[in-house]
């Protein structure tokens, strides 16, 4: 039974550290055809600003609840990437920052009518917009190793494609790393052709951890998880080739479905 009804209701929220929010959508109730459970987004508190890494799905408002956390501060938003369920509230917000490869998607609306045969609650919801994401205002691009400063706290910037041309991860002066869908467990979208292009960005992450430990962040399922994920991650990628008979036809996703011990895999 679907029991939301506003925004308090359908984000949960968790103060993971001091200067750390952790706001989850479920992304099984909006469709459980995408095999994931959770999508996080992650609020990173300095001491004059702070940082909204995506913006959800957009099917109830993201602002309230983030005004009431960061009271003063300023606020700047991210993307990790282009895709739905992370630029769905992008248009709450005065600008949003994306890697310079995929300005251009978050720049035009976005057309969510494969969500029309969900369930009766979400397609209400999202007839209220026509089944349309707006664009989003104030567009910036950034590259990768800029650093933004939120006072106290800075996050670099890590341009991981694979997933996406444009897909970043962002590393904090603190050790945690925010992985987007370059990496998390669960259900990992990759399209064949791009797999060595994942693969070494996984692998330039994973040189991260020969100076420090870092916590992993991902913007799918669990999160503050450690360098075995993204291990398990590229061995598994590296094993698709030998599970590849294995695989089976999703025709909603229009993608080869595969699993192995830690990991499935829509492969398109």
């Amino acid at each position: 039974m679907f029991k939301y009804s506003n925004s308090k209701d359908w984000f949960e929220i968790i103060k993971y550290k001091d200067y750390l929010y952790v706001i989850r959508e479920r992304l099984d109730e909006i469709d459980p055809r995408f095999y994931t459970s959770y999508t996080n987004l992650y609020l990173v508190v300095g001491s004059h600003s702070a940082l909204l890494v995506d913006t959800g799905s957009g099917l109830f408002p993201l602002k309230p609840v983030i005004s009431d956390l960061i009271l003063d501060k300023r606020l700047i938003v991210i993307n990790t990437h282009s895709h739905f369920d992370h630029i769905g509230g992008n248009n709450e917000f005065d600008g949003v920052l994306i890697h310079k490869k995929e300005c251009k998607e978050i720049s035009k609306s976005h057309d969510i009518l494969f969500l029309k045969d969900s369930s009766k609650e979400i397609v209400k919801l999202y007839e209220r917009i026509s089944f349309t994401l707006p664009p989003a205002n104030n567009i910036q691009s950034i590259e990768d190793e800029d650093t933004i400063d939120l006072g106290e706290l800075s996050v670099k910037i890590i341009h991981t494609p694979g997933h996406s041309r444009g897909s970043i991860s962002l590393l904090t002066n603190r050790n945690e790393l925010f992985t987007g869908d370059t990496a998390h467990y669960g259900t990992m979208y990759l399209t064949k052709k791009t797999l060595p292009i994942v693969l070494s960005s996984i692998s330039k992450l994973l040189d991260l951890f020969q100076e420090s430990k870092i916590e992993v962040y991902p913007s799918h399922e669990e999160f503050a998880v450690g360098k075995e994920l993204l291990v398990e991650l590229s061995n598994g990628i590296k094993n698709i080739d030998k599970i590849w008979d294995t695989k089976v036809r999703d025709d909603f996703l229009e993608a080869w479905i595969l699993s192995d011990e830690h990991f499935k895999y829509a492969i398109f």
